[in-house]
């Protein structure tokens, strides 16, 4: 059963994040075509000059990898929000984990398995998952007198093993996209950057008097390019940062409950 939930949620998160990043590119284009580049942005519509401190017409002189970058912002946004209410709401459970922790370990102590497996039922999450399939697992395996002490102690540790590998797929989910933007989106911005520097270049390089408009258009595509990349960037290294370090928390609180029925089973099995 634990293992069905486990897969459609992973099912869910994989069909989450396609349907994010195809949204997200369709949503960027839809807004760097008709909203940045409405006419009323620009003193001249046809040559897209954007007018005197109007910054969406000025974001869209800043070219073609533009709602890329955009669309960059919008996944690590919306995947930011969809791991802050997994990990915070979903794999936290219903208490705190600092009170599910030491109510476990008070369980034990005392012995009282079967009340420690009711209280990770009514916690759930990731670590109440974990602590109920080990449990069971305990159940199982105390009474089981045809193995030895030692090889009853491993099938534990087993099961503590592959709840733990079930439950951290679902906790990592999409992470890799946000560490994956956090770098890509600084390189798109370089590349638009130096497309920029070039064509500011190619006017001040022409015959006679520079072109103005040519140069303004390869600096503002060269600044708003970079402004976007390092934006997206930053956002995307604050959120990976802080949900691994969520994901650590998570994983701290299962290692320490199963240690705590290990050293239940040692103390009180024979």
């Amino acid at each position: 059963m634990e293992k069905t939930k486990n897969s459609s949620l992973s099912k869910f998160n994989s069909l989450f994040a396609v349907i994010v990043i195809v949204s997200a590119i369709i949503i960027a284009h839809l807004v760097f075509y008709l909203v940045l580049g409405h006419p009323s942005h620009f003193t001249d519509a046809k040559k897209h000059e954007p007018k005197v401190g109007d910054y969406l017409g000025i974001m869209y002189k800043g070219g073609f990898l533009v709602p890329f970058l955009m669309s960059f912002f919008i996944i690590v946004f919306a995947v930011s929000i969809e791991r802050l209410i997994t990990l915070f709401f979903l794999a936290k459970g219903k208490n705190s984990l600092a009170d599910f922790s030491y109510l476990i370990k008070s369980k034990l102590s005392n012995n009282d398995i079967e009340g420690a497996i009711n209280a990770s039922v009514e916690q759930k999450g990731s670590v109440g998952n974990v602590a109920y399939e080990v449990l069971k697992r305990y159940k199982v395996v105390a009474t089981d007198t045809s193995l030895s002490k030692e090889k009853r102690l491993d099938t534990i540790q087993k099961e503590i093993d592959e709840a733990t590998m079930l439950e951290l797929p679902v906790l990592e989910k999409n992470l890799s996209i946000i560490a994956t933007l956090a770098s890509v989106s600084t390189l798109v911005a370089l590349l638009g950057t130096v497309i920029g520097m070039i064509k500011a270049f190619a006017a001040l390089a022409t015959t006679g008097t520079p072109d103005p408009t040519a140069l303004a258009t390869g600096i503002s595509e060269a600044l708003v390019n970079t402004a976007l990349g390092i934006g997206t960037s930053a956002l995307a290294i604050i959120s990976y940062n802080f949900f691994s370090s969520k994901v650590d928390n998570l994983t701290h609180y299962i290692e320490e409950i199963g240690f705590a029925i290990r050293q239940t089973f040692l103390a009180n099995v024979k």
